[in-house]
Parts: structure tokens; C-alpha cells; sequence
């Protein structure tokens, strides 16, 4: 009885190791601006790479200044809307985009602060672009047919339905007491938009090269180096530990990201998936052919962008990438203040790519890369 009493209490002790909640700790934290949402719309892309940009400009001069996410957008609609009706339809249009997409939108046509370009007409509080997508995906698609007459007016009708959704695209304002243009103020960030660049890893094209990779919402056919998975991985460490922050564009499709319960992880046991949202499991070894393999059979898509600002670990010393998110911060749908904790697995499989000042690269990685 008494070997019966030891052994119950021994299996007892050892499931209470294996069903621990998390406990998080900060490693890395990077200052960035306070987590804000998106809304009811698509545009991830632009929160997070503008997020990015503020965090830069803190880092460059201790600035913090709120961006505006929607001007990025309205300025992108315009090229957006160019390039699916110069292919004759057979391009991608929609709410999506890439960090890139960011990046050139600033060089093309400035910066602008929220005060100056909220992207709210008519009264609005909250970002809806749902009536503006149906209204330009129409026009677009009747302008696209090859059997008509492209009509010589039609950029005019397309800036008029921007124009009534967001609000005419500024061209001159005031921000503490000084008047700017969108040009003039993204010099006054002393940002250097040359600097930054998007990395990335696939086995199926050359490493240490430069390529445009085929996911929907590439539109503008913007580059990306490729690295191998474990030099990647490095890349964004090092950046971390050296003060920069990332871009990130992940798949978020899998049920283990959870926004609510603040973590995106990859059980090594799939029986484990709802309870690795809770407590720790063991994590499934990524390696670039099983990357690879996901990507190319859809299970690893281009979903949804955020901006990695740090690392946490857990009570077993695992380590977590601090990822902002654009959720906003209502306790009832997100944890962690709207920031999630995404292991080095889940990053390792689904991370698309990172945008990031080339600076926060390896030493060994800008000499190969030639930058």
C-alpha cells in the first residue's frame, strides 16, 4: 500500500512538471508606440510598417510621433488600382499589401503625422473599408475589360470614391506649430528609407540572392533576400539584441496563434494544440524542407503583418519574440496588452519575411548579400 501511495503521488508530482502555465519574463524590450487597431479592414500591412517607422524614428532621434497608417493606404489604393487595371484584371486587388508597400509609399510621396490624415470621413470613429473595397473593385473591373475603351477619366473616378471613404490625400499641414508638407516631414524624421530591406527563406531559390516572391499580395513585385532558415533566424536576434525592430509577415491561420490567450507556438504533439495555448508543451523541430513542404501545399500562407519590438521567455527558459499586433487591446479578445508571444518554432515556420534596417543584419550576412 505504501509503494501504491509513492507511486501515485510521484505520477501526481510529475504531471504537475509537465502542466505548467506560462510564466513570462522580458528579455528584450524595445520602445515602440502604444498598440492601436485596425479595424474592419484589411490593413494589416500598414499598422505594422508604420509602427515600424515610429519605432525607428524613437530609436533616431527619441521622437515619438503617431504616423498616419491611412495615408500610407490611400497613397497605395492609387498605385494598387494602376497596376490591376494596366494587367487587364488578371492581377491581385484588395485590402492587402506587404511592408514594402510602406517603405514605398513614403519615398513616393511622404510622410504625414495621424493629426494630419486620420482616414475617418463622414462622421466616422472606426476604419471600415468593407463599402469603399465593393465600390472599387467594380469600377476597376469594368475599366479592366480588354473588349472596351479604357476611358481617359477613369484615375479621376477612382480618387473621388478614396476621396469620399478616406479623405483627399494632404498635401500641406501643421504639426507643433510648424507647417510641412508630406515630403518635408518625412526629412524632418531623419529617416532613411534607402536602409531598409526584407529578408527571408526558401530552399527554392538561391540563397544570398535577391527575389520576388509569389504570394498574393506582392502587387508591387518587391524583392527579397533569401537566407538560409538558421541565418534568418540569427538575422532577426541580432537585430533584437542591437536595438531594431522588425516588420513581420506570418501566417496566423493556425489555431495555436491565439491572440486571446497572447501566444503563437507549434505543438510537437498535435493532441497538445489546445493546451499548448495555456501551459508548455513540447515544440516541433522546424526544418527548412518541412518550411518549405508548408508553404508550397498552402498551409503556411501570407496572412496577416505585426512588428516584433522584443523577447520574452518563459519559466523554462524558452524563448518568445514580443510581437505587436493590431488587434487593439480589449481584455476580452487579446492578452498581453495586444502584444503576442510567438516562439521561435512558430517563427521558424511561418514568418513570410521581416523588413528591417539593414544595419540590425550580421556582419557575415551584409557581406554576402552585398549590402
Amino acid at each position: 500500500m505504501k509503494n501504491t501511495f509513492l507511486m501515485l503521488a510521484f505520477l501526481l508530482a510529475s504531471l504537475g512538471l509537465q502542466a505548467q502555465k506560462y510564466e513570462f519574463q522580458t528579455v528584450k524590450d524595445i520602445t515602440a508606440t502604444p498598440v492601436i487597431s485596425q479595424d474592419q479592414t484589411g490593413t494589416c500591412w500598414s499598422f505594422s510598417t508604420t509602427s515600424f517607422l515610429e519605432a525607428e524614428i524613437i530609436r533616431i532621434n527619441g521622437k515619438a510621433i503617431d504616423l498616419s497608417e491611412m495615408y500610407n493606404v490611400r497613397q497605395t489604393y492609387t498605385k494598387k488600382a494602376w497596376n490591376y487595371v494596366m494587367r487587364q484584371g488578371k492581377a491581385q486587388f484588395g485590402e492587402g499589401g506587404l511592408a514594402h508597400d510602406v517603405i514605398n509609399s513614403a519615398s513616393d510621396f511622404g510622410l504625414v503625422p495621424e493629426t494630419a490624415f486620420t482616414g475617418l470621413t463622414n462622421n466616422a470613429t472606426q476604419h471600415n473599408h468593407a463599402k469603399m473595397l465593393e465600390k472599387l473593385e467594380s469600377l476597376l473591373k469594368s475599366y479592366a475589360d480588354p473588349t472596351k475603351k479604357l476611358e481617359p477619366n477613369w484615375q479621376s473616378e477612382v480618387a473621388k470614391i478614396l476621396d469620399e471613404s478616406l479623405g483627399k490625400a494632404v498635401t500641406e499641414f501643421t504639426y507643433d506649430g510648424k507647417k510641412y508638407t508630406p515630403k518635408s516631414f518625412l526629412a524632418m524624421t531623419h529617416l532613411n528609407l534607402n536602409e531598409y530591406v526584407t529578408i527571408t527563406s526558401f530552399t527554392n531559390e538561391p540563397f544570398y540572392k535577391p527575389f520576388i516572391l509569389s504570394i498574393p499580395d506582392n502587387f508591387a513585385n518587391g524583392s527579397l533576400y533569401n537566407l538560409p532558415l538558421d541565418e534568418f533566424i540569427q538575422n532577426i536576434d541580432n537585430a533584437l539584441e542591437n536595438g531594431y525592430t522588425l516588420s513581420l509577415d506570418a501566417d496566423v491561420s493556425e489555431s495555436t496563434f491565439s491572440s486571446k490567450n497572447g501566444v503563437a507556438v507549434i505543438p510537437n504533439d498535435a493532441r497538445d494544440a489546445t493546451s499548448i495555448l495555456t501551459e508548455i508543451k513540447p515544440e516541433k523541430n522546424i526544418t527548412p524542407a518541412f518550411r518549405q513542404a508548408e508553404f508550397e501545399n498552402f498551409d503556411t500562407t501570407d496572412d496577416h503583418l505585426m512588428h516584433i519590438v522584443g523577447k520574452m521567455k518563459d519559466q523554462k527558459g524558452n524563448i518568445y519574440y514580443k510581437v505587436k499586433n493590431s488587434w487593439g487591446t480589449n481584455t476580452s479578445s487579446v492578452a498581453n496588452g495586444g502584444f503576442v508571444y510567438m516562439s521561435v518554432s512558430y517563427i521558424r515556420l511561418k514568418a513570410i519575411s521581416v523588413l528591417l534596417n539593414k544595419k540590425g543584419l550580421l556582419a557575415k550576412t551584409k557581406i554576402d548579400l552585398g549590402l
